[in-house]
């Protein structure tokens, strides 16, 4: 069976891609579905209960739960979204020219990811962050100088591994052109691997995000995101907890589900070597322990 088809066979895959899809629609269409405006304020009616006008409830201001929940899918999904392509754009044009050409700019581009490599990426958004200033455009542009390396260092290496394949050889030989060979050949043999890296590498963007306008840095009110929604319901975590639910739960649940959808993608790429580690439990325990598979 060829990818797709492993794919299309794997009901965890279908599931999360079909629950991906819904989230992503219901933040594009937010403005249509959620039941009230995210920034209209109704101090009289604040901390509310579920009822069937504010189904989630209200908060300290009487703004809607729901609405803003939905409308924090913008911020929260589709702006981690963007990051990652962005960064895996640029960690695949560098990790190819890498991969291929060797030698000298082999050697130029792997000693500068080294650089790169050598601060902890949450240290290093931070202080990005810090130096441009608290911003959702700013969290976006750390997160890419932050990461494009780390994916230039793992595509190179899938690189390197298609360039001693007889048909790049003969394609090489026969007269193809650099690029050529680059956009026929080596960009569909990566694609996989790339397609891997970013979806196991989304939850942590999300992460970021979140965490960042949790802490004032990312998103500034009264814009609807996840991570401030819960940097003001942590102001009455004793008094109203519930207030806590909806955005914790829904991170946790966006976050395990693009992880699985990388382990599915990673199955069906590569049902040999995966099934020989154990399973997708086995290489979720490994990622909470902090090892890569």
């Amino acid at each position: 069976m060829n990818f797709w088809t492993r794919l299309k066979s794997d009901n965890m895959a279908i599931a999360c891609i079909m629950f991906l899809f819904i989230v992503i629609m219901a933040g594009v269409m937010a403005p249509i579905i959620a039941p009230h405006d995210p920034l209209e304020m109704n101090v009289i009616n604040k901390y509310a209960g579920p009822t069937l006008s504010y189904p989630l409830g209200t908060d300290h201001l009487g703004r809607c739960v729901l609405s803003k929940l939905l409308f924090g899918i913008r911020t929260t999904i589709i702006y981690a979204l963007i990051a990652t392509c962005i960064t895996v754009a640029i960690g695949t044009v560098m990790g190819m020219i890498a991969g291929f050409f060797r030698g000298k700019v082999d050697e130029v581009i792997m000693r500068f990811c080294d650089i790169m490599l050598s601060f902890p990426t949450e240290v290093m958004i931070l202080a990005i962050v810090g130096v441009l200033g608290p911003s959702l455009s700013n969290v976006v542009i750390a997160n890419i100088i932050a990461k494009w390396a780390w994916y230039t260092r793992m595509i190179r290496s899938v690189v390197i591994q298609y360039t001693d394949k007889n048909y790049i050889r003969f394609a090489k030989v026969s007269g193809c052109s650099t690029g050529h060979i680059m956009r026929k050949h080596l960009l569909p043999g990566v694609t996989g691997e790339v397609s891997v890296l970013a979806t196991l590498d989304i939850g942590s963007v999300i992460l970021n995000i979140s965490a960042l306008s949790f802490l004032g840095l990312g998103v500034q009110a009264p814009t609807p995101e996840w991570g401030m929604m819960l940097n003001e319901a942590k102001n009455v975590m004793v008094t109203h907890p519930t207030q806590m639910i909806a955005p914790g739960v829904a991170i946790l649940i966006i976050v395990a589900v693009f992880n699985f959808l990388g382990d599915s993608l990673q199955a069906a790429l590569n049902p040999k070597q995966f099934h020989k580690k154990g399973g997708k439990w086995n290489v979720f325990i490994r990622r909470k322990k902090f090892i890569r598979p």
